[in-house]
This record gives structure tokens, C-alpha cells and sequence, in this order.
């Protein structure tokens, strides 16, 4: 049983990081990564689908949207919601990689699809003909979740989330290897497998967000080992070896409950070992838009010095359901220090 322990790393809230110009908006951060040089990629259901900020949070560049900012669409979101989204690139912007060659990966969802592309936005390859396969297939692509590269082949590993419970391995072209899971709780079964990440390039860890927990598989399928969460949303590895590190964000409880008071339920962040042992967690214990608060964690990225940024499904989760509707905080840094 993995055990919970307290390490010395501690890591403090930035507010008002990032300084997004007039003109643009977020609407929602769904997804983050971070490059080489530190600058942040902020995939997001705003205007300009793609941000990016340097380390001081000035915005650098952006790209995704050709259309005049009125050119809106109304689609169907994996829980059945429908929802207004700008008329973009992109059906529905879900995840967002960048591999060890500066590529950048965008996953989405209702568009079942992901995209292999430049820092600048030019396409490279897409993955998947944009039909949707059918329901708990296992075929691809039912609105995926996300994407993870191998470092030493070049691999592809997709989480294909909503629609399916499966993780799928391609080569570097895009030819399928294999597949695994199917739905369940079990071992190796999944209940929206949301968000995976490698370790070590010998291991993929999944977030089975809905079945409370993260699972860790070798690259070929084979079940390692798991430990509890809750509503493990997102993952990160830094390190190798014995010093693995691995970030696991959790989302809170369900639409709706934290006016009933819950605390310690959730939207923190956990720092365990390769084994499971919680190491550290940051985040307060109460939901909110406070520096210190999370709202609806979705994704997560760690820059070289160890910062932390996390992105929010902030509006989707909690910003439609108010009279009137509104924008909420959607993009966090925590700073390590």
C-alpha cells in the first residue's frame, strides 16, 4: 500500500501570472505545456485557440482561429451539454503535448482527432479521419483525451477517454501497434481514461479518472500497478530513476456539491514517488478562484525550474451555471521554491 508521507518541496501560488491583451480571451484554459525555452502553450476554447506566453507571462504568440471573432458554433459536448464555441481550428480543443522536438500536439475531442503540429501552428500530420467510431469499441477514435510521445522511438500513446476506455500505441508515423483496455474497474479496465504520461519511456501511467485512481502499464499494455486519487484528472513525470517524480492532479467533487460545504475533497495537486508514496500536495482545501484555490483542474505542465501550471475547465464545470454566465480563473501557476 503506497504510503503518505511529507517532503521539504514546497510550491506557492502566483496570482495574476498571465497578462492576456485586450482582445483576447480564454472563455476556458482546457490544456497546458511548456517547451524547452520555458514558454507556456495554453490550448484553450477562446477566440485563439492557441496561446503562447513567455516565463514572465507576456503573450507571444497565438494562432488557431482565421475566422472573424463573431463566427461562432454550437456543438455537443461528451456529457451531451451544448455549448457555444468559436469557430476555429479545432472542434473542441482538449489536450495539448509538446514532445522532445519542440512538436506541438493538440488533441480533440468531439473533432476525434489529434494534431501533430509546429510552434507556429503549421500542420505536420493528423491522426484519425474525424469520424466518430463507435461507443466502447475500442476502436479509434470515440473523443479522445490525450496524447503522449516517447522520447527514445518516437512512439504515440493516445488515451481515448470519453467515448472509449482504451490506450493506444502507434509508431512514429502513425501505424497502429496495439491497444488495451476495455471498460471496467479491474485492473487494467478504465472509466475515462482522461490523461497519461511515460515513465522513464518503459512505463505509461493513466489517470482512470472516474474510477478514482491512476494505473501504471509497461508500454506494451501489461498491468504494473495502481493507487487512489480522486477524479485523477492529469499527470506529469519529471525525473528518472529512483528520482521520479509524478504530479497528479485531482478534480473536486461533482457540479454543484461545494456549496455544500466539502473540503479536503480533491482539486489539489499530489507529488508521489514512481511507487505511489505521496511525497507532497498543494492546493487549498476549499474550492474557489483564490490564488491558493483550484475550481476544475484538467491539465497540468512543469516547466525546468519545477513551476507548476495547471490548467481549468473552469467555465464548462461552474461558469455556465451562473445567472449571468461568466469567464472564471481557468489558468493557475504554483512557483516552486
Amino acid at each position: 500500500m503506497p504510503e503518505l508521507v511529507t517532503s521539504s518541496t514546497e510550491f506557492e501560488p502566483v496570482p495574476y501570472w498571465a497578462k492576456i491583451p485586450h482582445g483576447l480571451w480564454l472563455k476556458e484554459a482546457t490544456a497546458v505545456a511548456v517547451d524547452a525555452e520555458d514558454n507556456v502553450y495554453v490550448f484553450n476554447r477562446g477566440v485563439q485557440p492557441v496561446l503562447v506566453f513567455d516565463p514572465d507571462g507576456n503573450v507571444i504568440n497565438h494562432w488557431g482561429n482565421d475566422n472573424p471573432p463573431d463566427k461562432v458554433r454550437i456543438l455537443t459536448d461528451p456529457y451531451g451539454n451544448k455549448s457555444m464555441f468559436w469557430d476555429t481550428w479545432f472542434a473542441r480543443p482538449h489536450s495539448i503535448t509538446i514532445d522532445h522536438e519542440g512538436n506541438v500536439w493538440l488533441v480533440d475531442d468531439v473533432g476525434h482527432q489529434i494534431n501533430k503540429m509546429s510552434p507556429d501552428g503549421e500542420y505536420l500530420m493528423q491522426i484519425g479521419d474525424g469520424n466518430e467510431a463507435e461507443a466502447q469499441s475500442g476502436e479509434m477514435f470515440n473523443k479522445p483525451t490525450d496524447v503522449a510521445i516517447s522520447k527514445t522511438t518516437g512512439d504515440i500513446f493516445i488515451s481515448d477517454g470519453y467515448g472509449n476506455s482504451r490506450v493506444h500505441r502507434l509508431d512514429k508515423d502513425g501505424n497502429h501497434i496495439l491497444s488495451w483496455g476495455t471498460s471496467g474497474t479491474d485492473p487494467g479496465e478504465f472509466n475515462l481514461p482522461h490523461n497519461l504520461a511515460l515513465i522513464d519511456d518503459e512505463e505509461v501511467i493513466v489517470c482512470d479518472r472516474e474510477n478514482y485512481r491512476v494505473q501504471v502499464f509497461s508500454i506494451d499494455g501489461e498491468f504494473r500497478r495502481e493507487w487512489n486519487a480522486h477524479k485523477a484528472v492529469a499527470v506529469e513525470v519529471t525525473g528518472t530513476g529512483d528520482d521520479v517524480r509524478i504530479y497528479v492532479a485531482e478534480q473536486g467533487p461533482t457540479t454543484g456539491s461545494p456549496s455544500r460545504g466539502n473540503k479536503n475533497v480533491g482539486n489539489r495537486v499530489g507529488v508521489y514517488d514512481r511507487h505511489g508514496n505521496r511525497l507532497t500536495r498543494f492546493g487549498s482545501d476549499t474550492f474557489g478562484e483564490e490564488p491558493d484555490q483550484f475550481l476544475w483542474p484538467h491539465s497540468m505542465a512543469i516547466d525546468s525550474q519545477g513551476n507548476v501550471y495547471v490548467a481549468e475547465v473552469s467555465f464548462v464545470e461552474w461558469g455556465r451555471y451562473q445567472e449571468p454566465q461568466r469567464e472564471f480563473a481557468s489558468l493557475r501557476k504554483w512557483k516552486r521554491k
